[in-house]
């Protein structure tokens, strides 16, 4: 079964400082049809303007993992962490029992761009914990690049739940294929360009739930940069 997320759909916000769209229910944006699919619960969009940002605030027992697309993001955290997110830079924050952090567009003249993916965990009120890696554009040309998983296996961070996330860039005659085992779905995410999907013509900002299917078939892609997220039923 295949249920397609047009991007112009999506929930929207405006502060001014940021805009947003979210894929499901965030904030203001309450839609019963779009709760979450699976332990995914939020894939937001955001553009924050620059010197500006989130301030300190909590979060428990949810995955938090952010993906920068352009510009500099600004991190800290109750945990001592504190580090700058550019693009190809993908970080993993488990709230577990509890944690205060804050996110910051770095620069003074340039907006930030960034898609933050909030994950249900598996177990509950752990400890908190922080990672983040790199994976160049190179590595995610022509090829689904594991950047999230259960085990951190492949170089990818690590999470408290049996989900995993690839990313990709593909243009031209580039064909992949995921095979999804018994008892599994899943979303894929076009952040931009565009691609077909198990058939289904995609853009940027849209969306595709692939349910009751043996694989995610991905071709026919322009400029197209992608997020799949295997995920449990």
């Amino acid at each position: 079964m295949l249920n397609v997320r047009k991007s112009n759909e999506r929930g929207a916000a405006s502060f001014g400082w940021l805009k947003s769209q979210h894929s499901f229910s965030f904030g203001h944006y309450y839609d019963l049809k779009h709760m979450g699919f699976g332990p995914l619960r939020v894939i937001n969009e955001d553009h924050v303007s620059p010197s500006r940002g989130f301030d300190s605030h909590g979060h428990r027992n949810m995955e938090i993992i952010s993906y920068v697309l352009e510009g500099a993001l600004e991190h800290k955290d109750s945990m001592g962490n504190g580090s700058v997110l550019r693009y190809g830079d993908v970080q993993r924050m488990s709230a577990g029992s509890g944690v205060v952090h804050s996110e910051y567009n770095h620069s003074k003249d340039e907006g930030v761009h960034f898609l933050q993916i909030w994950i249900e965990p598996n177990t509950t009120d752990e400890p908190p914990g922080y990672e983040e890696k790199h994976f160049d554009a190179a590595s995610k040309q022509g090829r689904l690049r594991l950047i999230a998983s259960n085990d951190g296996r492949e170089g990818s961070v690590s999470m408290r739940q049996d989900a995993s996330i690839y990313a990709t860039i593909m243009n031209g005659g580039d064909a992949l294929s995921h095979a999804l085992a018994a008892g599994r779905q899943a979303y894929v995410h076009v952040i931009r360009g565009r691609a077909t999907v198990n058939g289904v013509q995609l853009q940027g900002g849209d969306a595709l739930k692939i349910t009751d299917e043996d694989a995610v078939r991905l071709e026919q892609a322009e400029a197209a940069e992608i997020l799949v997220f295997d995920l449990p039923n």
